[in-house]
């Protein structure tokens, strides 16, 4: 039975999919990224605008994920302002030095079930041999803001 199920969904992820592998939201998020790599070609316009990018990205989502996003995005300015809003494949992304640091994934952006806030290697948030580097979110209580605000700034340290 888990078996048919796993198959199942195989053959619907594959219906997803084109012939190169990627459904059409994984080609519009890399499109999105190749725009956003032009931009920061053409200069200093882009730093300038990267906060401005990251708002209108999140006026642009669903209700629920764009509260998700906004309380975020206020976490993030207050606890790590060092962190340089930016957008990232088409996601509110905050940065150190160029490189992200940690980014919002609203859960349209690939129709999955939560939204995800996520670290990347260059997060300061190794802890031992295993640590998490991604949360799965669907709302925000005062206890998740303030866990959240507390991996901001060690991830930005």
């Amino acid at each position: 039975m888990a078996e048919t199920r796993a198959k199942s969904a195989k053959r619907a992820a594959a219906a997803d999919a084109t012939a190169d592998g990627f459904t059409a939201e994984e080609r519009a998020a890399m499109k999105e990224r190749a725009q956003e790599l032009k931009a920061a070609r053409r200069g200093s316009r882009a730093k300038q605008d990267g906060e401005s990018d990251v708002l209108a990205k999140i006026a642009e989502m669903p209700e629920q994920d764009r509260a998700l996003a906004e309380r975020i995005h206020a976490i993030v300015k207050a606890n790590a302002p060092e962190l340089v809003p930016k957008t990232w494949y088409g996601m509110p992304a905050y940065a150190r030095d160029g490189k992200v640091v940690c980014f919002f994934q609203p859960a349209s952006k690939f129709n999955t079930r939560y939204a995800t806030l996520g670290f990347n290697d260059s997060a300061n948030l190794d802890d031992g041999t295993m640590w998490p580097t991604a949360f799965a979110l669907t709302t925000l209580t005062v206890n998740d803001e303030k866990r959240i605000a507390a991996l901001v700034k060690k991830a930005a340290g």
